[in-house]
């Protein structure tokens, strides 16, 4: 099994390496080199992945474990792709959804059609129980923010409000749940009319907030309760971390 920490290199570059235990920091370091680890692309250290987000070093050494199997599952090149991302979320791969397109869009930090570990995680940590609400209503309107100005716009004339519809249609099949075209233009027009408090046809991120704060129930979908314990969820994937979650 590949290692995300140190920890076990250490030890093995100690039975190596005749060296008296006050090794030198370069010392240490060199025995290090000559123990070629493989990482993917856009691996970073747990220590600092779980120091930037809402996850423990060993949260981030078990997501580390799970990447790699989702990014070998279609194409083995240790980067996530759309098919594999959609095929992870929602065991599909061939039907286009909006609603995945745009949260694979928004793990793609870098914009260059992939999701590397690095971005995985910080990604992954907006829907972490303990994630602040205030980043998780940022995610949210991003989602929501289809052509990326900086509002959620309405515009009869144009197709953004079919993507919007289609996107709500998306959201509420992925939570089992089938309504009717019309019924979905109502929740559209209802949630204009209500979060488009200054009433200029488009709804700000100050808008967004307050309406969000109003209607939590918008966002129960920005958290996954397994994230809090995912090395409970895929225990087979803890490792021994070289820093004690207690000192990140």
């Amino acid at each position: 099994m590949q290692v995300a920490s140190g920890c076990l290199v250490y030890c093995d570059c100690i039975a190596l390496c005749p060296l008296s235990a006050d090794l030198s920091r370069h010392s240490i370091m060199g025995c290090f080199s000559s123990k070629k680890t493989k990482y993917t692309p856009g691996y970073e250290e747990p220590t600092v992945l779980a120091s930037e987000t809402s996850f423990s070093v060993s949260e981030v050494e078990a997501l580390y474990e799970l990447f790699k199997k989702l990014s070998r599952s279609i194409i083995d090149d240790g980067l996530i792709h759309k098919e594999e991302f959609q095929f992870a979320l929602f065991r599909n791969r061939n039907k286009k959804n909006l609603f995945v397109d745009r949260i694979f869009d928004l793990f793609d930090i870098k914009r260059n059609g992939v999701v590397d570990f690095g971005e995985f995680v910080r990604s992954l940590s907006i829907f972490h129980p303990d994630a602040p609400v205030s980043e998780k209503i940022a995610f949210a309107f991003k989602l929501y923010d289809l052509r990326q100005t900086g509002f959620i716009e309405r515009d009869e004339a144009s197709i953004q409000v079919l993507r919007l519809k289609e996107m709500v249609v998306a959201l509420l099949h992925e939570s089992d749940l089938i309504l009717s075209e019309d019924y979905v233009e109502t929740i559209v027009d209802k949630t204009y009319t209500d979060a488009d408090t200054k009433g200029d046809g488009r709804i700000d991120q100050e808008e967004w907030k307050e309406f969000v704060l109003k209607n939590p129930s918008l966002i129960k979908n920005m958290t996954l309760p397994y994230l809090k314990d995912i090395t409970l969820a895929f225990p087979s994937f803890v490792l021994n971390s070289e820093v004690p979650d207690s000192e990140v």
